[in-house]
């Protein structure tokens, strides 16, 4: 195939190759999942390792370098918004001893940026800096129902995926389900994701009805008591927003 791009964009691009499922990549592997030659990959690497991008293990695989990660933790979104809602994540954390999580919109994908992980809780599937479709877990109905309507409508055209047989893939009820979060300021998400976990999420707000961010509580199916837990993760969301407004001058 013909290289297009910059070698800042084809550096990146190999960067992208790396996932949770695929985390240590080998020279072959680059080249055969971006279509660029041996040759070009290998330079490319040889940079990226230098500048701390990349590392390679005993076995000659690639991994990410620790240097993404300090860059990546310094992005203001995600920066302010954990100082501003850590206190709050902990206390929740405390009080119920679950799994807290912090996420926010990307395209049409949650991502992960902060994660409370409780005392003898139900495993999570998330990490932090992970995505995960909109349409399944507490997290991301919470930030879908308060979309435009145009970027609803392109999530509910689907594809949606499925990850249980509880997983809701109908539009019809999952704009019903869009309706009742922004009625309730609760999201959900019961078995969607996994068979074993219940999510109760509610939407951070900016400003009135934008909501730029999403806190929730993962649990055991087996054991949680939602009704328990809903207005515990509404106040977290609303005591998270009010930190989030700016203060009039004083």
């Amino acid at each position: 195939m013909a290289i297009t791009g910059s070698v800042t964009i084809r550096s990146l691009r190999l960067l992208e190759l790396f996932t949770p499922s695929a985390p240590r990549l080998t020279l072959s592997d680059l080249s055969r999942k971006s279509g660029y030659p041996l040759s070009t990959v290998h330079r490319l690497t040889s940079d990226l390792i230098e500048w701390g991008a990349l590392e390679r293990d005993s076995s000659g695989r690639f991994t990410v370098g620790l240097k993404l990660w300090e860059i990546a933790s310094l992005a203001p979104r995600g920066t302010m918004l954990r100082e501003l809602a850590m206190p709050v994540m902990e206390d929740l954390s405390q009080i119920t001893r679950e799994n807290v999580q912090l996420g926010i919109c990307e395209g049409t994908e949650v991502v992960f940026v902060e994660r409370i992980a409780g005392q003898k809780a139900v495993p999570v599937h998330t990490r932090v800096g992970g995505r995960f479709p909109l349409t399944a877990s507490g997290i991301g109905l919470a930030l879908l129902a308060y979309m435009p309507a145009d970027v609803q409508e392109q999530v509910l055209a689907g594809p949606i995926e499925k990850f249980t047989d509880r997983t809701v893939t109908d539009p019809v009820v999952l704009r019903r389900t869009l309706a009742e979060i922004r009625r309730s300021e609760v999201a959900i998400s019961d078995r969607q994701v996994t068979l074993d976990a219940v999510s109760v999420a509610a939407p951070i707000f900016e400003r009135p009805g934008t909501a730029v961010a999403a806190v929730s509580l993962v649990v055991s199916a087996e054991t949680a008591s939602v009704n328990a837990l809903v207005p515990l993760v509404r106040a977290a969301g609303r005591t998270i927003s009010r930190a989030l407004r700016p203060r009039p001058p004083s």
